[in-house]
């Protein structure tokens, strides 16, 4: 059985432009990491279920995009 895959378009109301001294960075709001974390924690104590699991590879998805985003924000702002 297949789950089927979220759309991280789905959450864009879930993520947060927010300022760190003179960079602005992408977050999650609190909700959205709220929700990451209960289900990497449910995850280690028991089985997701069908529709935990696609949730929770989108969530982390999007959580690599803007931790590689923030990271070339930060990079560029070191060399101007």
């Amino acid at each position: 059985m297949t789950a089927t895959l979220v759309k991280p378009s789905l959450l864009i109301h879930e993520i947060r432009v927010e300022k760190f001294g003179n960079l602005s960075l992408f977050k999650f709001s609190e909700h959205l990491q709220n929700r990451m974390e209960l289900l990497l924690e449910k995850r280690k104590v028991e089985q997701l279920s069908l529709e935990e699991i696609p949730e929770l590879e989108t969530i982390g998805e999007l959580d690599r995009i803007f931790t590689h985003m923030n990271a070339m924000l930060a990079a560029q702002n070191v060399n101007l």
